[in-house]
């Protein structure tokens, strides 16, 4: 037990809180046996099993009989509900949180309603090594170094060769939550280590797996929400049909193509609960306006309404949100800076007066604006959509919607909106900052090489035009956020080895990497598919969270840094030298490379404060006159 002060409280109680009893005491109460002990501290009571009658559930009327210290709490740390202990005591935060222990009492909770539903569909929970070994599978993977000489393993960034792997070995069902590692840049929904539950199944379709995990995300809804999301959350076939969403039996959540999702919503993960989807109107304006919105010849132009409320808060919003330095790079969009206009009947041409007549009098009939919404055209290459997950119009319409939430201007959607996006190309163009899995072709996996073509069509064009081929894979989205992505996989060696030699033309000594797999697929392996869901961001929609830290027992700083204990940590000489490794330039050296790091960092928080200050073009704009036809622009976040 340990003791908590209470307010105006003339008798002792019990709060039960799982495991742990917090019982209350008055500290000033004259005969308290507890007054000299620090609050928090861990003692033992020793009572009759049972005195008086129950009040409630939670209280319960006792005689103590002794108590005993077993763990004083130290009196320079101030513990209270509204105390905001910093990362390095996240024991703390842990320990004066309920909401915290709450989400790791769901989070297990979770993972043990999937395991219970997948044992009953007959699938088997095998572990994978952690230990695996580096191979060009697309993200930058952490190494660990050995004491043989040259020889390292490398952390999985998933464990796709492994369960493949078992998908041959006879192994017809299999699931894991597994943990995965990938060195990238780090923002909210992401993080260096993550969990993952993991789900393959041989000789089935995409399909089959969409319906598995369709029944897993039923399972969580049920029990956390209580809601059956397939009656009362999935609209019918009529409904998704106006919102130009196909809908497709006998799945329940609606699917939408890669590019069509791309061309409504500038997004391959669209927040399908934000309404109004996108317009291409480059056929209703005129050369003038096109010329001051983009320096591209023959654009596509997109067009994006925001529902706000009145002209006057219409203004005021956009000039605060134009003004964020965060925003800026929309302003350095080489394609065109967006133009903004706010619908305004007591203006003239009800503030669309950059617009000629006829295009104006069509837009209005289009989109049926409102006094004080806003109308945003950006504009864009017109060209096919070749894997990129988002336009800049696409990031600007999330922007917008999340500015308008976190000003009190709009409501936060209440409801959640599910949603498969399909047909995504199987192949991208490679650049500087992704190069792929490292081939020659100047292409990469959209994914993961071992992704299966789409259709027959898409097999026979492997050679010829590998840019056009669909991807039989398929990635859940829910609220906008991309909580999965799984595929029919390549099952057949012969296949397999084309991809990564003549298509992708990956360097010998990377393809021999991939080996073990393909002697596996060589030992006649079945059709196989699989998934899988990124439980942490999973579990930070169940909880109505906006970071995935807030769901992770000892989650890493947006530097990658785990504070409470303080990794990473630095390495002495000897003990690199165990691994046959040194550190360039010695101590010194990496005392220079972190003050750079810090330095560098510092600059570029500070250049874009600068920026916005300086440079003219991140000014923000004031409200347009009514006889002025010029564009504002606007600025991506």
């Amino acid at each position: 037990m340990r003791p908590v002060e209470t307010e105006g409280q003339d008798q002792a109680s019990l709060g039960l809180e799982g495991p742990n009893i917090v019982y209350y005491t008055k500290r000033k109460e004259e005969g308290d046996a507890t007054k000299d002990k620090p609050l928090s501290s861990i003692e033992e009571i020793k009572y009759d099993p049972y005195i008086g009658e129950v009040a409630t559930i939670s209280q319960i009327e006792m005689v103590v009989s002794s108590i005993q210290a077993l763990n004083y709490f130290p009196a320079d740390i101030i513990a209270k509900t509204d105390t905001n202990f910093p990362p390095e005591q996240r024991h703390l935060q842990l320990r004066t949180s309920s909401n915290l222990r709450k989400t790791l009492q769901a989070r297990s909770k979770a993972q043990t309603e999937c395991r219970k539903y997948l044992f009953v569909k007959g699938f088997d929970e095998i572990e994978t090594p952690i230990l695996f070994k580096s191979t060009p599978e697309g993200a930058r993977e952490f190494l660990v170094p050995t004491r043989q000489r040259g020889l390292a393993y490398a952390l999985p960034q998933s464990p796709q060769q492994y369960k493949q792997i078992l998908m041959a070995s006879g192994i017809s069902k299999y699931f894991q939550f597994a943990r995965c590692f990938r060195d990238e840049d780090m923002r909210a929904d992401r993080q260096p280590e993550f969990t993952q539950l993991d789900i393959e199944m041989s000789f089935a379709s995409t399909d089959d797996v969409m319906k598995i995990t369709e029944r897993i995300i039923q399972v969580l809804w049920q029990t956390f929400f209580s809601q059956t999301i397939f009656e009362n959350k999935i609209k019918t076939p009529k409904e998704y049909n106006m919102r130009d969403i196909p809908y497709h039996a006998p799945l329940y959540f609606p699917q939408i193509t890669y590019d069509r999702a791309m061309t409504l919503w500038g997004s391959d993960k669209p927040d399908t609960r934000i309404g109004f989807h996108l317009l291409q109107v480059e056929d209703f304006l005129d050369s003038t306006l096109k010329s001051k919105l983009s320096p591209l010849k023959d654009p596509v132009i997109d067009l994006l309404k925001v529902r706000v409320s009145n002209p006057e808060k219409t203004r005021h919003f956009i000039s605060t949100f134009l003004d964020k330095p965060s925003n800026a790079a929309y302003l350095d969009n080489p394609h065109g800076v967006p133009g903004i206009f706010i619908f305004d009947p007591s203006k003239p041409m009800n503030g669309l007066s950059a617009f000629e007549h006829d295009a104006a009098e069509t837009i209005v009939d289009l989109l049926h604006p409102q006094r004080g919404d806003l109308l945003v055209l950006q504009a864009r290459p017109d060209q096919p959509f070749m894997g990129e997950g988002f336009t800049m119009i696409g990031n600007l319409r999330r922007d917008l919607h999340a500015a308008l939430i976190s000003e009190g201007i709009i409501r936060k959607p209440f409801r959640d909106e599910f949603l498969w996006v399909t047909d995504f190309p199987l192949f991208s163009p490679t650049n500087d900052s992704d190069p792929g899995q490292g081939g020659k072709a100047g292409i990469k996996s959209t994914h993961h090489p071992f992704t299966a073509p789409k259709t027959m069509w898409d097999v026979d064009r492997l050679n010829t035009d590998p840019l056009s081929c669909k991807a039989d894979h398929f990635d859940l989205v829910i609220n906008g956020v991309e909580i999965g992505g799984g595929s029919r996989r390549i099952h057949d060696s012969k296949v397999q080895e084309m991809v990564l030699r003549d298509i992708l033309k990956v360097p010998e000594n990377h393809a021999e990497e991939f080996r073990p797999l393909l002697e596996a697929l060589r030992a006649g392996c079945p059709p196989h598919a699989g998934i899988a869901l990124g439980f942490d961001r999973l579990m930070a929609i169940l909880r109505q969270s906006s970071s995935v830290r807030d769901v992770i027992a000892f989650p890493k700083s947006a530097k990658g840094e785990d504070k409470m204990v303080g990794a990473p940590s630095a390495i002495d000489a000897e003990r690199w030298a165990e691994y046959h490794m040194a550190v360039k330039g010695g101590e010194e050296g990496v005392k220079r490379e972190t003050e750079k790091d810090e330095l560098t960092t510092g600059s570029k928080e500070a250049d874009q404060e600068l920026r916005s200050v300086a440079d003219p073009k991140l000014q923000t704009p004031g409200p347009a006159q009514p006889d002025e036809s010029d564009i504002t622009p606007s600025t991506p976040s």
